[in-house]
């Protein structure tokens, strides 16, 4: 039988569950996110697959492991506004959007409708052989950053109250 821990009430099972877990679900998050564009999947439930497994991070660790000791930043955990690294949430949400957007304003600059997809074939690659470059992915990566940066923010406010 397992033993809590004496600060947070977690036990030893929870946490290394947790340790085991969080790995694969930010892998599947990735695999979701690169076949977006062929395929069912791509940057929003990445982003929200991100989020879980952030969240279960948070409910195990609390927020502080992951403000201070998963990043590697001591100082204060919260700031007037809320903790420390909502800043950082809150740039990653304007890099999404930002890129996002670029992802569309860059069809219309070459001539052609908002948001269309082109898509480069590279051959004769060393390892891949073939490789697919599609710009839908760049779409895809905004999205998945602000999905991750809005979700992460609710998350980070909400807990520390």
């Amino acid at each position: 039988m397992s033993t809590p821990d004496r600060d947070t009430g977690v036990t030893v099972i929870a946490k290394t569950v947790t340790r085991v877990v969080f790995p694969l679900i930010l892998l599947t998050a990735i695999a979701l996110l690169l076949r977006g564009h062929n395929l069912p999947g791509g940057g929003f439930i990445a982003g929200v697959l991100t989020v879980a497994a952030f969240a279960l991070l948070y409910v195990i660790y609390g927020l502080d492991f992951v403000q201070n000791d998963l990043r590697d930043r001591g100082g204060t955990a919260t700031t007037a506004a809320g903790p420390a690294i909502v800043a950082e949430y809150r740039l990653a949400f304007a890099a999404g959007l930002g890129l996002a957007v670029a992802g569309g304003i860059a069809a219309i600059a070459l001539g052609f409708p908002f948001l269309t997809q082109a898509v480069l074939f590279l051959y004769d690659l060393p390892i891949y052989h073939e490789l697919e470059l599609a710009s839908a992915f760049v779409f895809d990566l905004g999205v998945y950053l602000v999905v991750v940066g809005a979700l992460l923010t609710v998350l980070a406010v909400v807990g520390a109250e």
